[in-house]
């Protein structure tokens, strides 16, 4: 019993930390038959008494058409725990992954990646569940932190918890402190149906050599597991470059676009009043380091982007407008802007036209550009 006792110590601490789990949730557990989706049921099975929380269960397996495994012991073992296991007909994500499969690669995890998410908030719309757990550990998260900064040149993990506004559905890490080699033993420990899904990127991929290499900093730099584990949610000390951004405009170089993502950027505007939309954009526009107004914009879809919460003179906001347009531009073509905006001179100098759109009440302002 030791390793479950340290696996529901570590779901403890995430719970308090990032208030996770509530009395009277609903949760859909997605269970791959691996030790960690295995090791997260087991520990949610005897939570509730564990924390004194009610709250349902429901573990669900999705056969994504990677292989036909027999589900006999894992079903078995779902009864034994008290739940029936959901399994859902997913093959066609497996034909899909096969169509965006580059030559000589292996197929995309992170389209896998989304299309389970989004199967999953699928089921817990239809079966009334309001929160999805998955079985990411702390390990991870510091893989993710590290393939970030290498391949996609930011810094960023998953989230603890993340709440999908217009789904009502809110996935969870329960999780997110727990070891590798603690779910492991305790794997071993319970006795686990451990189940092959046959994934054929399995032990191909990136993550596996970033396992590879923390091992290595680990046995040369002991301390340094439970420093990347500290890491990241040790905020007090946090410091890179981003709270010192001020974007200078190509033609105004006295202008600058400030992104709002410090409290110290955000105190004293209109965007400390309202919580920002899904994907917003905030930016303060700044006249010799002076805030002079704001702007926000949000992608309505990958190609389309709103442009909206414009302040200052009409000057200063068709500077932002403009200094915004070549930004995104650059990045995302073909683009197609919608601003919202009452002034005609704002409206005229930016090059925005009306335009009726269907199925939508009024006017919009447009401009489409592709370079």
């Amino acid at each position: 019993m030791k390793y479950i006792r340290n696996v529901l110590a570590a779901v403890r601490r995430a719970d308090r930390d990032f208030s996770l789990i509530d009395s009277g949730d609903k949760i859909l557990v997605g269970l791959s038959g691996g030790k960690d989706s295995l090791s997260l049921l087991r520990a949610l099975s005897v939570y509730g008494r564990f924390a004194n929380k009610a709250f349902e269960v429901k573990p669900v397996y999705l056969d994504l058409g990677f292989a036909s495994p027999d589900l006999t012991p894992l079903k078995d073992y779902c009864q034994a725990l008290g739940y029936t296991l959901y399994v859902s007909d997913s093959r066609f994500v497996y034909d899909i992954l096969k169509a965006h499969q580059k030559p000589g690669k292996h197929i995309p995890c992170s389209i896998c990646s989304r299309m389970k998410k989004a199967t999953m908030n699928r089921i817990a719309k239809e079966e009334g569940y309001n929160k999805v757990a998955f079985a990411h550990h702390n390990d991870d998260a510091v893989e993710t932190l590290f393939l970030n900064m290498i391949h996609g040149g930011r810094v960023a993990t998953f989230e603890p918890k993340m709440t999908l506004d217009r789904a009502g559905v809110t996935f969870i890490r329960p999780l997110i402190y727990c070891r590798e080699d603690e779910l492991r033993n305790l794997a071993i420990e319970e006795h686990f149906p451990i189940l092959d899904a046959g994934c054929p990127a399995n032990q191909h991929t990136d993550r596996e050599e970033m396992k590879e290499w923390l091992q290595d900093i680990y046995s040369k730099y002991p301390q340094a597991r439970d420093n990347f584990r500290s890491m990241l949610i040790n905020y007090e000390p946090f410091k890179l470059y981003f709270g010192c951004l001020e974007f200078e405009s190509e033609d105004q170089h006295a202008y600058a676009l400030k992104p709002v993502i410090t409290a110290a950027s955000m105190r004293g505007s209109s965007f400390a009043q309202t919580p920002p939309l899904e994907g917003e954009c905030d930016y303060l526009v700044l006249h010799k380091h002076r805030r002079v107004g704001e702007i926000a914009y949000r992608h309505l879809t990958d190609h389309r982007v709103a442009i909206f919460a414009l302040k200052g003179s009409p000057r200063t906001q068709i500077l932002a407008i403009q200094e915004l347009l070549q930004r995104i531009s650059r990045i995302v073509n073909p683009v197609t802007f919608v601003l919202d905006s009452h002034d005609p001179k704002v409206i005229i100098a930016t090059g925005f036209a009306k335009k009726k759109e269907p199925g939508i009440k009024g006017v919009r302002f447009v401009k489409r550009i592709q370079l």
